[in-house]
C-alpha cells in the first residue's frame, strides 16, 4: 500500500471560502442596475466620462448594457458583434421586476403581465485619433 498524497496537508482551513471569492471576483452588474443605467440622463453621464487613469481605456470606452470599459474603439466595436452582448441586449428586454408585480401575482391586484423594453445598441462617435 503507499502513502496517501493527503498526508501533510493541513491547510485546508485556509481554503474553505475560496469559491465564494471567485464568485465576487467576477461579479457584474444585475440587470435592474443596467436598466436604471439606461435612462438617458445617467445614460449621457456614463457614456461621457472624464479620464480615469484607473479604469481600463481611461474610461473612454464604455459598454452600457454590459457594464464594461473596452481599452479603445476598436474593441468596443468587436465586442458589439459577440454573442455575450447580444445575449445581454436579449435578457435587457424584460421589464425589470419590481415590488408592485410581486404584490399583484400574490393576489393583492389584478396580475398585469410585465412589458418588454426596446434595447438597441448605443450609438458610437467615430472619433478615432
Amino acid at each position: 500500500m503507499g502513502k496517501s498524497k493527503q498526508t501533510g496537508n493541513h491547510n485546508n482551513g485556509k481554503k474553505k471560502n475560496i469559491a465564494k471569492t471567485w464568485k465576487t471576483k467576477r461579479r457584474t452588474k444585475d440587470l435592474d442596475q443596467i436598466h436604471a443605467d439606461m435612462i438617458p440622463t445617467t445614460a449621457a453621464k456614463l457614456l461621457k466620462q472624464d479620464v480615469d487613469v484607473d479604469v481600463t481605456g481611461c474610461a473612454q470606452n464604455y459598454c452600457l448594457h454590459c457594464a464594461r470599459y473596452f481599452v479603445d474603439m476598436k474593441s468596443l466595436k468587436d465586442h458589439f458583434k459577440t454573442k455575450v452582448h447580444k445575449r445581454r441586449l436579449k435578457k435587457l428586454k424584460e421589464e425589470p421586476y419590481t415590488q408592485a408585480e410581486a404584490e399583484r401575482a400574490a393576489g393583492m391586484g389584478s396580475y398585469i403581465p410585465h412589458k418588454t423594453v426596446e434595447v438597441k445598441t448605443q450609438p458610437m462617435e467615430e472619433n478615432m485619433e
